[in-house]
């Protein structure tokens, strides 16, 4: 089902522990920086990816696309972004961008799959978390 969510993000500051040794920040620290704002999305949808844990339900990450456009530095402050493109039957795809002002650092593509955690293999995308992206989604436009 292809659905394109409201655009949401974070704010984040870049701190020392961020950059490497250059003062720019390392690259996999960006996807520390893309799955936090992820989390906040679906907190945000009302979905509590904690507790779907508790029920046996876990996301996760199956494919990553990332472009590293422009480099961001120590003291920085960025925003980044999330929004759902596509819902599949296991799968929410998600398309994130980083942004420090108007200029675009970062920008990938995120496909999570959803899992029963007890065996590790997926399953349908549960209805309550369909449901809730897409009415959101619906609202927006």
């Amino acid at each position: 089902m292809s659905v394109l969510t409201e655009p949401f993000f974070i704010t984040k500051k870049i701190y020392y522990h961020n950059t490497d040794a250059g003062g720019v920040v390392y690259y996999a620290n960006y996807l520390l920086m893309l799955e936090e704002a992820r989390t906040e999305f679906c907190r945000a949808y009302g979905i509590d990816t904690a507790e779907w844990l508790k029920k046996d339900i876990g996301f996760v990450v199956v494919h990553l696309q990332i472009n590293y456009r422009r480099p961001a530095y120590y003291a920085d402050i960025v925003r980044v972004y999330v929004k759902v493109k596509k819902i599949g039957n296991s799968s929410i795809h998600f398309i994130q961008d980083i942004y420090r002002d108007n200029t675009l650092l970062v920008d990938a593509e995120v496909i999570w799959a959803t899992v029963t955690l007890s065996n590790f293999k997926t399953t349908k995308v549960p209805e309550e978390i369909r449901s809730r992206l897409v009415n959101k989604a619906e609202k927006a436009c």
